[in-house]
């Protein structure tokens, strides 16, 4: 397995990869351009990883400044169990630590057992005292 940046070239296959995994929503921000701009945005924190000549993982990390916020960490079904989804983590949190973000957040739908058991597993801890709201940002 190789770890290495996320590039726009990735997207397609990423998303590829999302929409195959269970627990992963997909929405508007999700399409290629919205994706090219936050990996512009963001640059070098978020991440593949490669096994066999395809893509096996993603992570896409960003922060405001303040706070990261990790979203579709994802793992290839056959790929899983093998620390893939660990060393995705850690090189995300460690791009951010690079650039001064000593917290980072992140979600899961209620839902994702799974997705719940491995954010648990590698010590995230779960928030029980907030809510997250969402707001649409209507079109002028």
């Amino acid at each position: 397995m190789t770890l290495r940046p996320f590039l726009p070239s990735d997207i397609p296959a990423a998303r590829a990869l999302w929409q195959a995994t269970p627990g992963v929503g997909l929405s508007a921000a999700d399409e290629p351009a919205a994706l090219q701009a936050f990996l512009a945005r963001n640059p070098g924190t978020s991440f593949v990883a490669e096994s066999g000549g395809r893509l096996a993982g993603t992570i896409l990390v960003g922060h405001d400044g303040r706070r990261g916020l990790i979203h579709h960490l994802a793992v290839a079904g056959d790929q899983r169990r093998s620390g893939h989804g660990r060393r995705l983590v850690a090189a995300g949190l460690a791009a951010l630590r690079a650039q001064g973000i000593d917290k980072c957040h992140l979600m899961v739908f209620g839902d994702n057992a799974e997705g719940a058991a491995f954010w648990t597993s590698i010590g995230a801890v779960r928030r029980s005292e907030l809510d997250v709201y969402s707001l649409p940002i209507a079109p002028s």
